[in-house]
């Protein structure tokens, strides 16, 4: 297998593969979000999703028409492989560069990535935002912010759970990749800029896991960031977008689950 690295922009194809095996006491329904999402800058080939035992499955759009969220109904056990290559061919901003737009300019489709939501509260940063990053403004204060959480902010899988906010994390200066790009979205709000939650697959996140980066509403566009510092815009896949982690959780169940295995990997291919 060969990539071709010569776009107008960036072209690179990551391979995925991921394997998820749960149990559950009693039948429930889940909804399941783990296919990248095909998309102007991302294009999938090469996809195989098989789930055993061998049910049927409805499909319905993540939020923004951004991927495909599948309904599931499990019985006992949840066997589910998944894997794709992803052709990713974006076209890469210098963040710096980009100005906020006055919000009376605003789409009203991106007005609500302005507002609180269940783990993203900006009133909560309205002081402490201008205190530590002073007169930045537009991209280069989204920059100055995510450097900032990368630098301050320790990755810790046990300083976190399902209830924890971006306040939350901003007080233990820990968490995961959600809380990481939940505390940048927080921010971003309070100063009036958009931001949205992402999940995808990228290369050399560590652990290797499903991901999490935020966007940024800038100049008429969305602009992908990693607070964390593990993923390049240029090798992110998309799997859907959402207000926070609450609307594109990988897998949502209606019933308790058990998880007896978990595995991602992305690589790039050679």
């Amino acid at each position: 297998m060969s990539c071709i690295f010569a776009c107008k922009d960036f072209f690179l194809l990551l391979s995925i593969q991921a394997h998820l095996i749960y149990t559950t006491a009693q039948p429930c329904a889940l909804l399941l979000q783990i296919e990248a999402a095909q998309g102007i800058d991302q294009r999938l080939r090469d996809t195989t999703l098989r789930i055993s035992p061998d049910v049927e499955t409805s499909c319905v759009d993540g939020e923004e028409q951004v991927g495909t969220r599948r309904w599931v109904r499990v019985a006992d056990e949840f066997d589910c492989s998944y894997q794709t290559q992803v052709a990713v061919d974006r076209h890469i901003v210098e963040l710096a560069d980009l100005a906020a737009m006055q919000l009376c300019q605003l789409p009203s489709e991106v007005t609500k990535y302005l507002m609180p939501s269940r783990y993203c509260h900006p009133e909560d940063f309205l002081n402490s935002v201008p205190a530590l990053f002073g007169a930045y403004r537009g991209g280069a204060l989204i920059e100055k912010m995510s450097a900032w959480i990368k630098d301050q902010f320790t990755y810790n899988n046990l300083a976190s759970h399902g209830a924890t906010t971006a306040t939350d994390s901003f007080g233990a200066r820990a968490g995961v990749c959600r809380d990481y790009a939940h505390v940048l979205i927080a921010m971003a709000r309070a100063v009036g800029i958009p931001a949205r939650f992402v999940s995808a697959y990228a290369p050399d996140v560590s652990p290797q896991d499903f991901h999490a980066v935020a966007e940024v509403y800038l100049e008429g566009q969305w602009h992908l960031v990693d607070p964390t510092g593990m993923a390049k815009v240029s090798e992110i896949a998309r799997i859907g977008v959402g207000r926070d982690a609450a609307d594109v959780s990988f897998m949502t169940s209606y019933g308790q689950m058990t998880l007896k295995k978990q595995a991602v990997t992305v690589s790039r291919c050679a």
